[in-house]
């Protein structure tokens, strides 16, 4: 039996460099970003108005939206793969270029774990991804710089464990910059979000 479907999502900002791992994930490019991701990623479906395209792209897109619209081509994205069943999505290409895309990237973060799916944002120099309430664990590296920053409103985290400055609970404040530049003393991160959601960016140029 097939487990729940996970999804990529390719964004129209910063060229991704790095490797995109999409065995058995539904890939999304939305407009912009088939000129840097064609022939680095199989495209299942592109998806966008392609008002920043001088070709047409292949896969032809199911639909063309109007260049005027409300929705970021990213949040059509999202919009599809939440409609496709997607669990897990995996944004890349979204760092980078108009800082208020980006910032509306976080936000597809939010989106997704509201609708119930864990979300990631690759950029060309870290991994972020949103944390609802509950207990979460990843993988870090020994001196790895990673920030936890409350999204949203105040954030409440306790059990904090991995980390150099890690506390039994820890009080953010939406307004402060407290949770900026932690570091990672082994291989595993975890701690536990009472009251959330947490942005996590989890640096890569140390790792």
């Amino acid at each position: 039996m097939k487990g729940p479907l996970r999804a990529v999502i390719l964004l129209n900002g910063e060229p991704y460099r790095g490797e995109i791992s999409a065995e058995g994930a539904y890939v999304i490019c939305c407009d912009g970003a088939y000129s840097w991701a064609k022939g680095k990623v199989k495209i299942d479906e592109n998806l966008g108005d392609f008002d920043s395209l001088e070709e047409t792209p292949v896969p032809p897109p199911r639909t063309l939206f109007p260049s005027e619209k409300n929705e970021t081509d990213g949040e059509l994205a999202v919009d599809r793969a939440l409609e496709l069943g997607a669990k897990e999505l995996l944004f890349f290409g979204g760092g980078g270029g108009r800082e208020d895309h980006f910032l509306g990237n976080l936000h597809l973060l939010f989106k997704a774990e509201r609708a119930g799916a864990s979300a990631s944002l690759f950029t060309n120099g870290a991994c972020i991804f949103l944390v609802g309430e509950g207990e979460r664990r990843f993988p870090s590296k020994r001196g790895q710089t990673l920030s936890l920053l409350p999204f949203g409103g105040d954030a409440h985290i306790m059990n904090m464990r991995g980390l150099k400055y890690a506390e039994e609970e820890l009080f953010l404040r939406y307004g402060s910059t407290r949770g900026i530049s932690n570091l990672a003393t082994g291989e595993e991160v975890s701690f536990r979000v009472k009251k959330g959601p947490l942005i996590v960016i989890l640096n890569e140029e140390e790792a």
